[in-house]
């Protein structure tokens, strides 16, 4: 139990009791008790990639048209593509937060994108038991790439301090929106990127460096149990990248071909990650989760939804809402022998499912605190029929706090809660059109209960809003941004 404990950090005082499973794009590797194939001296890997605002409608697999993915796509008809997959909540730093503590954001400690200056977002707590704390306690190799935004390296919730033996990437999502930044760091070490300014595109493509550097790290590891976060910035604004390969030539905003070669270009670093994995023969001792952090990123009113589509699943809503189109996510298990091939489902999981799941495949013993609203995944991914539980519950804390469950086939939407409860029916009605509450009175009822019980109260978190120290703290942060963008800043420790 002792190799459980926290370090801490100082900041105890801005410390919240959970444990939440983070995240993106989501892939997952791991391997399942009993794989036949597998040396059963191994414990399985696990990795899950994390795309930053990858929606359905962006891949082939999900009926995409103009985008090409072919990686995905072939990823999907070597494993099980999921339809009802959902997010911990329909923002970047909650959802991943959501999936690392294996709690819905009703108790996890991370509830919105709350922003800290100088740098960072607002940190994992010290006592907060993590995936993967987990998975170091278990002897596993742990690691984390690409976009972190779960507490600065002076805080607690430095992914140093939340058992990450590796980090490589960005650690704040306020620096992550510059794929061509003037730094990047290489765990808590910042280093520069030659011919950059942080502003416009220059000469050193952070996803470039960042991809190389978990291949390389994969390759390291690969005689021995590892936990891996991908937490991948693309295809998030700006629509920056270094090649519009196939997409130069077509006659489209300039925005909606980075856009889609951004796609892309997650696709072939996916495609890569697999290779490696058959290369280093170990393929079927891992399990991969590949998702989205949120659903469709964009209006399908807007330019970039009309041209690609992204409500083809006919799913009402997007990013930063309540509704499906914003929740649900883009979603494949890859795990050659264990994971059945070609298979669609429109069972529903969610993030914080994976805290359980990879207990049972790491056959870890949970520590002491360890607490978890998921449901292991294990039977499910080898084919058998999803978890059966009460209640799936989010909520998200921007301006206006909202608030939704799904019971059943019964969805509940609450826009704040001085606003009254909205009940559809999602077996005949997915797309959220006809709202029942007046006739249901009963379901309505049923959601407040739900609604009451997964919220856990804390100072950070009111339903009623904004704290003023969140305001100021965020006030403060942007300005510093804006300032040093403008400056070109490079920290003075970088290298």
């Amino acid at each position: 139990m002792n190799a459980f404990r926290k370090r801490g950090s100082g900041h105890s005082g801005d410390a919240t009791r959970a444990v939440v499973i983070t995240g993106i794009v989501c892939v997952l590797i791991g391997g399942v008790v009993g794989n036949a194939k597998a040396d059963e001296s191994r414990r399985p890997n696990l990795i899950f990639v994390l795309s930053d605002d990858v929606a359905q409608g962006d891949l082939g697999c999900y009926g995409q048209q103009l985008i090409q993915t072919p990686h995905l796509d072939q990823m999907a008809a070597e494993g099980t593509r999921y339809t009802q997959a959902y997010c911990g909540t329909s923002v970047c730093a909650p959802s991943r937060s959501s999936f690392f503590t294996g709690l819905h954001c009703g108790h996890c400690p991370v509830r919105g994108n709350y922003e800290m200056p100088p740098e960072g977002q607002f940190p994992l707590p010290d006592e907060t038991v993590t995936i993967a704390e987990v998975a170091k306690a278990a002897g596993y190799a742990t690691a984390t790439f690409g976009k972190w935004g779960m507490g600065f390296f002076d805080t607690t919730g430095s992914p140093m301090n939340q058992g990450v033996d590796h980090f490589y990437g960005y650690n704040c999502q306020r620096h992550a929106h510059s794929y061509f930044p003037t730094y990047l760091f290489d765990d808590d070490q910042p280093f520069r990127l030659p011919g950059n300014d942080g502003r416009t595109v220059g000469q050193t493509y952070a996803q470039e460096l960042i991809q190389q550097d978990m291949i390389r790290w994969v390759r390291d590891h690969a005689d021995q149990p590892f936990f891996l976060f991908y937490a991948v910035t693309l295809p998030h604004g700006r629509h920056e990248i270094d090649d519009l390969g196939i997409y130069a030539d077509k006659p489209w905003s300039l925005k909606e071909k980075s856009y889609a070669a951004q796609v892309s270009r997650l696709d072939s670093d996916m495609g890569q990650l697999l290779s490696v994995l058959k290369e280093t023969g170990i393929d079927d001792d891992t399990l991969v989760l590949f998702s989205g952090d949120n659903g469709s990123s964009f209006s399908p009113d807007s330019a970039m939804g009309k041209r690609f589509e992204q409500a083809s699943n006919g799913l009402r809503g997007f990013k930063r809402g309540m509704y499906e189109g914003a929740l649900r996510q883009a979603a494949i298990a890859w795990w050659p022998g264990t994971v059945p091939a070609g298979r669609v489902t429109d069972q529903p999981w969610a993030f914080w499912d994976v805290m359980p799941t990879f207990v049972e495949m790491a056959r870890a013993e949970p520590p002491e605190g360890y607490e978890t609203d998921g449901h292991s995944l294990v039977d499910f991914l080898r084919g058998g029929d999803a978890p059966k539980r009460e209640y799936f519950y989010w909520e998200l804390h921007g301006g206006r706090p909202i608030q939704a469950a799904r019971f059943g086939d019964w969805k509940a939407v609450r826009i704040g809660v001085d606003r009254p409860i909205e009940i559809y029916d999602l077996a005949q009605d997915p797309a959220e059109s006809n709202d029942l509450a007046e006739s249901r009175p009963d379901l309505v009822a049923k959601a407040a209960e739900i609604f009451s019980e997964a919220h856990r109260e804390s100072p950070h978190w009111p339903l009623s809003g904004k704290t003023q120290q969140r305001v100021d703290r965020e006030k403060a942060a942007w300005q510093i941004t804006r300032r040093r963008n403008a400056e070109t800043y490079v920290p003075d420790a970088a290298r």
